[in-house]
């Protein structure tokens, strides 16, 4: 596994998917959570035949060593381990892709370093950088209850999550809460969601957040209004982890934004509809034009 030396010299790892063949620019991708270990990403849906995918492991995740400073795991400071990626890479200019928590990672990549970006593709985001929480995602779960068996053992897991501490209890539950990430419970689901217990990495997670006060997170929101980088906002509308709403008010945030719904979508539209994902993502990074 290749590495990239970070600002603070620590040497952090990545990987390089590509079927494409074709010679064109990657598109660098990041993993949620957060500090949910890169695998979880796959392929993305087979977007590696399109172009490189090149997918760091956040420190503390996957190939990357722990962090000594608990602020290194932050989310404004892992967009500047963004950025070396970016001088290692040798790129001038690149597309970003992130999804889920990771959203926040590359929205300060965003505001930070705006000029470096050509195309921003955010998968699923959370809100909270925004300052907004809206509760339809616990509508969208609970609007499933009459549609599968899975619903009301995954009800009680998720009550029972908001109190548990010990990893493993935590691992069980997640799993038992699984269902209601995803558009339909059939085994690539379930393949999928098998895997999250053992990718989890508790205190990363916990300091993704560390030392983000609210005039950071103002200052950050700012600059990206004056962001000019072309935006795509993707949610599903069965997504009972982080909702449509949410993705509403992240493509508010920028002067350039289109926000595309998916149907029949939850939280991991590649795993739920890699066919109507893909050509989504590869007709907005081929066809939107730079501003």
């Amino acid at each position: 596994m290749p590495h990239f030396t970070s600002y603070d010299g620590t040497q952090l790892a990545y990987r390089v998917l590509d079927d494409s063949r074709d010679g064109k620019p990657p598109l660098v991708c990041l993993a949620g959570g957060p500090a949910r270990d890169a695998a979880y990403l796959g392929d993305l849906g087979g977007l590696s035949a399109f172009r490189p995918l090149v997918v760091p492991d956040a420190r503390g995740t996957g190939g990357s060593p722990p962090a000594d400073d608990l602020g290194a795991y932050a989310f404004p400071r892992q967009a500047d381990d963004v950025e070396a990626l970016r001088a290692h890479l040798g790129l001038d200019r690149f597309a970003l892709l992130a999804h889920d928590a990771a959203t926040a990672t590359a929205q300060a990549y965003a505001a930070t370093y705006r000029d470096r970006l050509t195309h921003l593709v955010l998968l699923n985001p959370g809100s909270r950088l925004q300052g907004e929480l809206p509760d339809d995602a616990r509508q969208i779960f609970e609007s499933r209850a009459a549609e599968a068996d899975w619903w009301e053992d995954a009800y009680v897991a998720v009550q029972l999550l908001a109190h548990a501490t010990d990893l493993d209890e935590i691992r069980g539950l997640l799993l038992r809460a699984a269902p209601l990430a995803y558009g339909r419970w059939d085994p690539p689901q379930q393949e999928h969601a098998a895997a999250e217990g053992e990718q989890l990495n508790p205190v990363p997670r916990a300091a993704f957040w560390q030392g983000v006060t609210e005039e950071t997170r103002l200052a950050l929101l700012g600059r990206l209004r004056a962001a000019r980088v072309p935006v795509l906002v993707v949610t599903g509308d069965l997504d009972g982890v982080t909702g449509l709403r949410t993705g509403e008010a992240v493509a508010a945030s920028f002067p350039h934004a289109r926000l595309r719904p998916l149907h029949g979508v939850g939280h991991y539209p590649w795993v739920d509809e890699p066919e109507m994902l893909r050509p989504l993502v590869e007709d907005f990074l081929t066809d939107t034009l730079e501003l």
